[in-house]
């Protein structure tokens, strides 16, 4: 059996999600909810005294805001683009009559102007273009999130949910912001019972060129992630990251910094989703029975 099968069965078994049919689709209960939102508390406490701005943008962002980013370089196994019907009364006769004859109806559909975002902060930075104010600006930010990963494993999900503090200033601003909440964000952790490492880490670029594009982020040590067990002790999954993106999205969407240059960027990701289920898994599937301390440090009573 594979090790996140029981694991996912136990999950379904106890009521805490909701399988679709769709790898990597699931619901979330009730008391699966109330575990993401308290863990949402503790971390809005975590950052208030930084006093960061608090922007929410919905799940979509423009397809236009899109092809200013590397995203469709880098990651185009990830994206998800919406389509929608937007043809005559005649193609629509056409596209219902394949559907109720069980045949591909989906070449009748369009891009819309929209993208699902694939990283809370992407949609930020279109609004951010322009001259920062001297000391940078901190953002708070919480969004669901969509990466086409389908899989079985409950830790990898398609549709998820990632809080951010994202920073956009000088280089030295930035990597001074990574480095704060990599200390901020294990010890987070750990006041959880959780057991979390932090690794020099990369994103899955995609082809020949993610090959390099995947070692120079590594050698340069821009992103970290923090890992815990959530379906392996010997595969620990990446529950929180925190990454330095130099200028790019400073030179893609021209945010500059006070003295004209590109402005760099950095950001630190939790993984709602996939800390609760850490959670569940480290303290048992049943959260009235959690240690008094961890309970008392989401706030659960």
């Amino acid at each position: 059996m594979n090790a996140w099968q029981d694991f996912a069965e136990a999950l379904v078994a106890a009521g805490l999600l909701l399988p679709s049919g769709v790898p990597g689709v699931v619901g979330r209960s009730g008391r699966f909810e109330a575990v993401v939102e308290a863990l949402e508390g503790l971390i809005t406490r975590e950052g208030a005294d930084l006093q960061p701005e608090v922007v929410r943008f919905p799940p979509v962002f423009p397809r236009a805001a899109y092809r200013r980013t590397s995203h469709v370089e880098h990651f185009p196994d990830q994206m998800g683009s919406v389509h929608s019907f937007t043809a005559s009364e005649r193609a629509h006769r056409a596209l219902v009559a394949r559907h109720h004859a069980g045949e591909d109806w989906t070449d009748e559909l369009a891009p819309t102007e929209v993208m699902l975002i694939p990283a809370a902060c992407y949609p930020l930075y279109p609004t951010a273009t322009g001259t920062l104010p001297d000391g940078g600006r901190l953002v708070d930010l919480r969004s669901w999130v969509f990466r086409h990963e389908p899989s079985p494993d409950p830790a990898r999900m398609q549709a998820f949910r990632q809080r951010e503090y994202v920073f956009l200033g000088t280089p030295e601003q930035a990597l001074e912001h990574r480095d704060r909440w990599l200390r901020r964000a294990r010890t987070l952790l750990e006041s959880l019972g959780l057991h979390p490492e932090a690794v020099v880490a990369n994103d899955p670029f995609f082809g020949r060129g993610g090959r390099l594009s995947k070692a120079t982020q590594r050698e340069q040590a821009l992103k970290y992630e923090l890992v815990a067990t959530i379906t392996s002790p010997e595969r620990p999954t990446a529950i929180s990251s925190c990454n330095c993106h130099l200028d790019a999205f400073g030179t893609a969407f021209d945010i500059r910094t006070p003295n004209g240059e590109a402005a760099h960027t950095a950001c630190v990701g939790f993984g709602l989703e996939r800390i609760t289920l850490a959670l569940y898994r480290e303290h048992g599937l049943d959260e009235r029975a959690w240690p008094a301390a961890v309970r008392q440090r989401l706030g659960l009573g």
